[in-house]
């Protein structure tokens, strides 16, 4: 059973490590989350909680919903997996922290639920848009598709594709 989350700020981004075969590349994924999100021509401090728990580690995305889900302060979660630790950008796995169970519809479902890979400076993007329900998750999948890699980089990449498509 994986431990309960305490004392996070429920307006903090949540970061979960679950891996720990690298720990050069875990300080790197580190740097890359202590960098200010960007807002507009505003830089902010990012407002993050981090579990650095070997607790955590090996638990997959279904597993932390599980130990998650019912947390109605919580609906993403960022996991710093082994992909993360492997990858060129550090993208880290952004979890929608929802069930089926929880949804009146399968489109509600499908708009809010489901996992997505994001760099790390997409975190503020996604964690801002999503807080004050300017977006739902839905929206940041199809921004990660528009991306060649298929990761969520910005929502202001996306805008400025679809200038490009007019």
């Amino acid at each position: 059973m994986l431990p309960a989350v305490a004392d996070r700020d429920e307006s903090a981004a949540l970061i979960i490590r679950t891996d720990f075969g690298d720990e050069a590349a875990w300080q790197a994924v580190l740097a890359e989350l202590s960098k200010p999100w960007q807002f507009d021509s505003d830089d902010v401090e990012p407002y993050l909680h981090v579990v650095d728990d070997p607790a955590w580690a090996g638990a997959t995305a279904d597993d932390v919903i599980t130990a998650l889900s019912g947390n109605e302060d919580l609906s993403i979660v960022y996991l710093a997996d082994r992909v993360t630790m492997n990858d060129h950008d550090h993208a880290l796995l952004a979890v929608a922290v929802l069930t089926r169970e929880e949804c009146e519809s399968d489109e509600e479902f499908e708009a809010n639920g489901g996992a997505v890979r994001t760099v790390p400076s997409g975190i503020g993007d996604i964690h801002a848009n999503l807080s004050i329900a300017n977006l739902d998750f839905a929206d940041v999948v199809d921004a990660a598709q528009a991306d060649p890699a298929g990761i969520f980089r910005s929502f202001q990449r996306l805008t400025e594709a679809a200038a490009e498509l007019r």
